[in-house]
Parts: structure tokens; sequence; C-alpha cells
């Protein structure tokens, strides 16, 4: 059974940071292209981030020079490094695991609030 997992999301201040990491079982980690998505009350979910197998990254525009994606393929995870928070950062984040077929997490929350 394939399982991705994600954790670190939470509340935290405009220019806070937090790390969101997503852990994947079920699947040879190393074959597969990640991805960090989000979707924020109302609209439709949009890429954040993504890392291929070779460790190649692309950031979304509203993300760059602010958020960082990395794997670590010898612990299956996936994080997402988010430094100076903007409110409109606020969403729920979603992993997503793609190769041949396509996997997805259940969501972390993140809140951006004064």
């Amino acid at each position: 059974q394939v399982q991705l997992v994600e954790s670190g999301g939470g509340l935290v201040q405009p220019g806070g940071s937090l790390r969101l990491s997503c852990t994947a079982s079920g699947i040879i980690f190393r074959i597969y292209d990640m991805g960090w998505y989000r979707q924020a009350p109302g609209k439709q979910r949009e890429l954040v981030a993504t890392i291929t197998t070779g460790g190649r990254t692309m950031n979304a525009h509203s993300v760059k020079g602010r958020f960082t994606i990395s794997r670590d393929n010898t612990k299956n995870t996936v994080y997402l490094q988010m430094n100076s928070l903007k409110l409109e950062d606020t969403a729920v984040y979603y992993c997503n695991a793609t190769a041949n077929r396509d996997y997805w997490g259940q969501g972390t929350q993140v809140t951006v609030s004064s």
C-alpha cells in the first residue's frame, strides 16, 4: 500500500519559517519525481515546487527565493523549507509522487497569521 505522509504544518506569523516533510512508503522513492502543491480555500490546487529524480528543482514564481524543495532518497522523504512566509501562503499543502502513476498525500495545513 502506497502512503505519502506529510508533516510540519502549523500556525506561523508572517515572516516566519516552516519545514514540511513528506515520507513515502510502498513505492521505490528514488524513481519518482516529487512535488509540493497547495490549495487555499476557494481556490484551485496549484503547484508550489518540484524535484526530479536527478535533483533538478523548479519553483512557482510566487515562492521563488523563499521556498526550497529537497529530497533524501535514503529516508524516502521530500522536504519543503518555507521562509519569509506571507499571509497568502496559507493553504493545505500536499505532497505528490509521479512516475508511471500519481500519488498524493492527505495534506498538511499551513496558516500564516499575525
